[in-house]
């Protein structure tokens, strides 16, 4: 004997409701009372339990990444300002408000090669792995910049 009752559901969820009753030529209801049944089966939890850890184990992966991005963007932004305060010499008397509008241009110009870089899709991450790829991974511990 079946009972019927009253589901809410999102707009979203309903609409991937029909499509899958659509597509496999079946009622909503019948869709319904299956995925019940699969998710109060007693398998069900060790199903739940691997797509969770299958989850998991990707957002690690994804947080990884991003952890070696940062490491990546924090030592480059760290050789850069070691260079960068090591060879700008201070400006002379008087020529700070010739020093400043020169640094406005620059960083203007600086921010407008980004914004073209991003738009075409190019990464310095990506770049940095490439050049460390195309050199055979080779990590001999040198620094040949000098610094």
């Amino acid at each position: 004997m079946k009972r019927r009752i009253s589901v809410y559901l999102e707009l979203s969820l309903l609409e991937q409701l029909e499509k899958v009753a659509t597509r496999q030529k079946l009622t909503k209801s019948v869709v319904i009372e299956s995925a019940v049944a699969s998710f109060l089966s007693p398998d069900s939890a060790d199903r739940l339990e691997a797509a969770f850890a299958r989850r998991l184990d990707r957002l690690s992966r994804q947080s990884e990444g991003l952890e070696h991005n940062l490491a990546i963007a924090a030592e480059t932004l760290a050789l850069f300002v070691r260079f960068w305060l090591t060879t700008t010499p201070p400006s002379p008397a008087g020529a700070d408000a010739a020093a400043q509008a020169k640094g406005r241009e620059r960083y203007r110009a600086f921010l407008q090669a980004i914004g073209r870089r991003l738009a075409k899709g190019y990464s310095f991450i990506q770049d940095v792995s490439q050049d460390v790829q195309a050199q055979g991974g080779n990590h001999s511990g040198s620094k040949p910049d000098g610094l």
